[in-house]
């Protein structure tokens, strides 16, 4: 991997003339270099490598001035990155005018990359303005894009990277006139009918329903209207007065004041809370509320849910908590711990008397008990399971075990083991 170059320039001696010269790496990535008046380490050359320093910090994508081999390539790069600093809210998040920057960049990269910049003028605007047309644009998009093409250019010759007669020919291209051109109208945008939010409001939850109130009692714009918060307003007068911390005009230095009359005070008032600085119409309360109604209105029947690493009562499993019979003759390896509770002890014998480890079946998976003439009530009896029903092991357990066929046969051998104890507890409780 080559090792990165420095964009800060270094000062250095030149060995020919013993003149200071300063060497730096530009944002397009070509190697710079400039002589310095006076020889190295006096006190001309630091000055003038200081007003260099002043110069690329004021300007960072500055390459040359008036550079006749700039392409316009080169040139929209270094807008996009201004663009992508420059055009940011206070919270440092990028506008939606890095978006048309992107649009209007991506067409003219594709019509004049290797153009050189001195060479980019009014009908090379007009091209890309054809371009947007054919693709069916409005009058009102290619005019705004065109507008976007000279601010590009205007901010190029403030940056010393266009000469100033490239800007001054670029602004003789005239916008289009409605009937006059081939591009499409549109239709204006008009406010919403008031019948219609009427019809909407009811079908809104509470906190959406107050934020469309809120904006047709003040006129608000819909982001000031989501971060309204109580700090926010001056409650001193019969007239609120709401100051946005953050507007779409802040950057032009202007205020914002929209005031607040009583019967959105009233609206306001329902949505107040302990802390001030809570924004009111908050999405997180709003989600909260909407939970805690649709269990109010919950039709079904909520399953308990019981903590540990049986979902459901000790011995039960989830069927047993939930209140559901659990359907005899099925085994569940995962409730095994469960069944294995609920076992009698001569159900848990082996055919040779010792403990049987895959003999494990639950009471609710026993068929009727078997008893004994003379078998006193209480005694315990060994319980005469139905057919079992395995259900498919993990996947662990399936390759550690031979899989679904070792899991049939272990369970042959399970029920034979069973019923070998059971007929000997039938017989011992019919002899005696």
């Amino acid at each position: 991997m080559p090792r990165p170059r420095k964009s800060i320039p270094s000062y250095l001696p030149h060995k020919q003339s013993g003149r200071a010269r300063a060497v730096w790496t530009d944002p397009a990535g070509t190697r710079r270099f400039r002589l310095l008046p006076g020889a190295f380490d006096s006190p001309e050359s630091r000055s003038a490598f200081a007003a260099l320093l002043l110069e690329i910090d004021a300007a960072p994508h500055r390459l040359q001035a008036a550079d006749p081999g700039l392409t316009l390539a080169e040139l929209l790069l270094a807008y996009l990155e201004h663009a992508e600093r420059h055009y940011r809210t206070p919270d440092g998040k990028p506008t939606s005018e890095v978006y048309e920057v992107k649009l209007v960049v991506r067409a003219l990269r594709e019509l004049y990359a290797d153009t050189p910049v001195v060479e980019f003028g009014p009908l090379c605007v007009k091209a890309a303005r054809l371009k947007w047309v054919n693709e069916g644009r409005s009058r009102s998009e290619c005019n705004r894009r065109v507008a976007l093409i000279k601010r590009i250019v205007k901010w190029a010759v403030a940056e010393e990277l266009a000469p100033p007669a490239v800007y001054q020919a670029v602004t003789a291209v005239a916008g289009l006139q409605k009937g006059r051109t081939a591009a499409r109208e549109t239709e204006p945008v008009v406010a919403v009918d008031d019948a219609v939010v009427d019809a909407t409001l009811p079908f809104l939850g509470r906190h959406a329903r107050g934020l469309v109130e809120f904006q047709r009692l003040t006129g608000c714009r819909p982001g000031e209207a989501c971060a309204v918060r109580r700090c926010d307003l001056d409650t001193g007068g019969p007239i609120w007065l709401y100051r946005p911390p953050h507007h779409k005009t802040a950057h032009r230095g202007k205020a914002r004041v929209i005031a607040v009359g009583p019967r959105a005070q009233a609206l306001l008032r329902q949505f107040f809370t302990a802390d001030a600085a809570d924004y009111l119409f908050s999405p997180r309360r709003a989600v909260a509320e909407w939970l805690v109604g649709r269990a109010a209105n919950r039709r079904t029947p909520r399953y308990p849910v019981a903590h540990g690493s049986q979902r459901g009562e000790a011995g039960g499993g989830l069927g047993a908590a939930a209140g559901r019979a659990v359907r005899p003759g099925v085994v569940r390896a995962g409730h095994r711990p469960g069944l294995r509770q609920g076992l009698p002890a001569a159900g848990r014998a082996g055919p040779a008397g010792g403990r049987d480890p895959q003999g494990v079946v639950g009471e609710a998976d026993a068929g009727p008990a078997v008893r004994g003439d003379g078998v006193a009530d209480g005694a315990p009896v060994a319980p005469e399971p139905a057919a079992p029903h395995v259900r498919h092991p993990g996947p662990q357990a399936a390759r550690a075990g031979g899989g679904p066929s070792a899991a049939r046969a272990r369970a042959g051998r399970r029920d034979a083991g069973l019923r070998g104890t059971q007929l000997a507890s039938a017989v011992v409780a019919k002899i005696g």
